[in-house]
């Protein structure tokens, strides 16, 4: 018996299926093509920037220094100095001042060593007041405080004279001058201090003190 035919509908598929490889098969070259342009462009790039630059050799490691470590930082030797001193010149409350003040009409001391000239001079106004500081309204360790660290910077401005107002301590319990007193204990124990007289009433009277301090050594 003689072999049938294939049919129309047959033929068509296998017609339809060659024309997917061959598709496939073109699409496969172009993109082959595609990426091989794409590698000699990226050689010649390449080419031509080594033929550019000319030739080249690795750059020699330089041996490594050690570096000295960082010095410590610096020990702040007068502040420690300025602490200890304000430590051990600490104002006491308590401190007798009554054989050392001079208790006239105007009230005055000066250290040993220091002539009646000088308070005279001192409340004749011969220095002129080069600084001063108010107490007013300060409580007693404000006003220790305040006093003991404005001797001590005067001193070192190299101020010869200046005012410390305390007040006539009217607005004090019984009125009494209670930071007057404390004043004057605290002016007598400061080293700076060599004198100082009761304020003439220009310059506030009984209520402020005209203090020297001795010369800065330089």
């Amino acid at each position: 018996m003689a072999a049938r035919a294939p049919s129309l509908k047959n033929l068509a598929d296998l017609k339809q299926v060659q024309r997917t490889l061959a598709e496939t098969r073109e699409r496969e070259a172009a993109e082959a093509a595609a990426k091989a342009a794409a590698e000699r462009k990226l050689a010649a790039e390449k080419d031509l920037f080594a033929r550019a630059i000319g030739a080249t050799e690795p750059l020699r490691r330089k041996a490594a220094v050690p570096l000295a470590p960082l010095p410590p930082a610096p020990i702040p030797v007068q502040h420690q100095l300025d602490e200890q001193r304000v430590l051990r010149e600490s104002l006491s409350d308590e401190f007798d001042v009554t054989t050392l003040l001079d208790v006239d009409n105007a009230m005055s001391f000066r250290r040993p060593g220091i002539g009646t000239d000088v308070t005279a001079r001192l409340r004749k106004g011969e220095w002129a007041i080069q600084g001063q500081v108010d107490l007013h309204g300060l409580r007693s360790d404000e006003a220790r405080e305040a006093l003991g660290g404005f001797i001590r910077n005067a001193s070192k401005q190299g101020l010869r004279c200046v005012r410390v107002v305390h007040g006539k301590g009217l607005g004090s319990p019984g009125r009494q001058p209670v930071l007057k007193t404390k004043a004057q204990r605290w002016l007598i124990q400061k080293n700076e201090v060599i004198a100082f007289v009761q304020a003439k009433p220009a310059e506030g009277g009984a209520g402020a003190l005209v203090v020297l301090l001795a010369p800065t050594r330089r």
